[in-house]
């Protein structure tokens, strides 16, 4: 489908999407409010409102799920549960080493994902408060400054 002015419909424009840019006649809606509620959001302003989500942590209810799920395919590679009969299994598999590793490290990244978002947010905010406690050293400097001059 193609954005030609022959395909559109009655009152809507063409989009020519530009990151950071808002229509001024909201794509042919009645207003702002309206086209958000009925076309949603551009990439662009999704991308700059993933500050202001909920920032809730996991529920228990799904780290009990994983952890009972862990337990449940840990158990089936032990030789006496979930094997065919007449077929002889070790009792030690490096899948379970495997497994654990790919847990550990999924985990750790899912961590560090989740995490880096707050850790970027306090840098900003304590860069923030230097530069404003920086300008309005400044300024209290240019004020007392002409007074020191004769």
């Amino acid at each position: 489908m193609s954005n030609t002015p022959k395909d559109l419909p009655v009152g809507k424009t063409p989009v020519d999407p530009k990151w950071g840019e808002t229509a001024p006649d909201h794509l042919g809606y009645a207003s702002e409010e309206e086209r958000i509620r009925k076309r949603g959001l551009e990439d662009w302003e999704m991308v700059e409102r993933m500050d202001q989500t909920s920032d809730h942590k996991i529920p228990y209810w799904f780290i009990g799920l994983f952890l009972v799920l862990l337990l449940v395919a840990t158990g089936l590679t032990f030789p006496f549960w979930g094997v065919r009969p007449g077929y002889e299994r070790p009792w030690f598999d490096w899948g379970i080493v495997a497994g654990a590793t790919w847990v550990v490290v999924m985990g750790a990244l899912i961590y560090y994902i989740v995490d880096y978002r707050k850790v970027r947010a306090d840098k900003k905010e304590k860069a923030a408060k230097q530069h404003q406690g920086a300008a309005s050293a400044a300024k209290s400097g240019q004020e007392t400054a002409p007074e020191d001059t004769p």
